[in-house]
């Protein structure tokens, strides 16, 4: 079984925690490892989250989840002012903002990030499940 799912959503607090529950049912009913699976929905907040905080310029953003038994691909897109994808890798240990980048890259493989400031941010990554 495959689920492929296309969401437009605000740009707004609320948006982060209902993809992020779509997300959880689509891995639950998949029956995807419990670990997998956590690691997908936390990079998949830090990614929303980020479009919510920083992507100024846009009202809504999208959020593209192709989920399979064995794997899942994620694309998080706005049209907002963008970023700098070779921020830096590693964040401070004493600070509180600023990793939600090394999160994604962290937990997520075959991860890309594209930014340009008149075109908007991409955020791509993956998760293969045994």
């Amino acid at each position: 079984m495959r689920m492929s799912v296309r969401l437009n959503l605000p740009r707004e607090v609320d948006s982060v925690p209902a993809v992020r529950r779509l997300l959880r049912c689509a891995l639950t009913i998949l029956r995807v490892d419990r670990q997998a699976g956590a690691d997908l929905e936390i990079a998949l907040t830090e990614a929303c989250a980020n479009v919510v905080t920083h992507a100024t310029g846009t009202d809504s953003f999208e959020v593209h989840l192709e989920v399979a038994e064995n794997h899942c691909a994620i694309d998080v897109v706005d049209e907002g002012s963008g970023f700098d994808p070779a921020a830096e890798a590693s964040p401070s240990p004493t600070s509180e903002r600023g990793r939600g980048l090394f999160l994604i890259r962290a937990l997520g493989e075959n991860v890309r990030m594209y930014s340009s400031p008149r075109t908007g941010s991409l955020i791509h990554f993956e998760k293969s499940f045994a």
